[in-house]
């Protein structure tokens, strides 16, 4: 059994952390993708670099695709299949199938008086579409998970807020800074992967 099908059958038994009163709340939901080759050491994910814009909170991130609810969304899953067809142009229901959800995360920004709900699912790579990126992204770029795993990638970095200076957690891949929601996303989805079945 490959790594990404061990995966597929972890998440069926995983029950991701959801933010209790998140129908009420601002909502985002962000497409974590993943696809396996063996000539590339196991399973990669796809994240994009985020266009540097003035106002926008990860303006230049590294993130997942994704973005915030419409009105016209029917749910947030509705919002990350939109969202990553218009930033990389991406069809998930065609191109990919859904494996899974990660926990919810509350999201603070500057913009914001009251918390976000970010929702995170996850998806498995079916067939090559054909990648278009919006204004919104810069690039794109497949991050073997073998990188997070080796504990001499991980690094420190210093973030100042509200005056403040805080030391967090970092990774740098081919000289891209992964950091922040992203980060704390891509541990649980990491560690995930390296969950034990066990045979009864």
């Amino acid at each position: 059994m490959s790594c990404l099908e061990s995966l597929v059958q972890i998440f069926q038994e995983f029950n991701p952390t959801k933010i209790p009163d998140r129908r009420h709340m601002a909502r985002a939901g962000v497409g974590a993708i993943l696809r396996e080759k063996s000539h590339l050491n196991g399973i990669s994910v796809l994240l994009i670099r985020r266009a540097e814009r003035q106002g926008d909170p990860w303006s230049g991130h590294m993130a997942f695709p994704g973005g915030r609810m419409e009105k016209d969304d029917s749910n947030i899953f509705a919002t990350t299949i939109r969202e990553a067809r218009e930033e990389i142009g991406i069809d998930l229901n065609q191109d990919a199938a859904c494996i899974g959800r990660l926990s919810d995360l509350p999201v603070t920004t500057h913009d914001r008086k009251f918390p976000m709900a970010l929702t995170p699912f996850v998806f498995r790579l079916e067939k090559e579409p054909e990648w278009q990126l919006n204004d919104e992204v810069v690039e794109k770029m497949w991050v073997p998970f073998s990188f997070f795993k080796n504990d001499e990638n991980r690094k420190k970095m210093e973030w100042t807020s509200g005056g403040k200076t805080h030391e967090l957690p970092c990774y740098d891949y081919q000289d891209r800074r992964i950091w922040g929601l992203t980060l704390a996303m891509l541990d649980e989805l990491v560690n995930l992967s390296a969950t034990k079945r066990t045979e009864h």
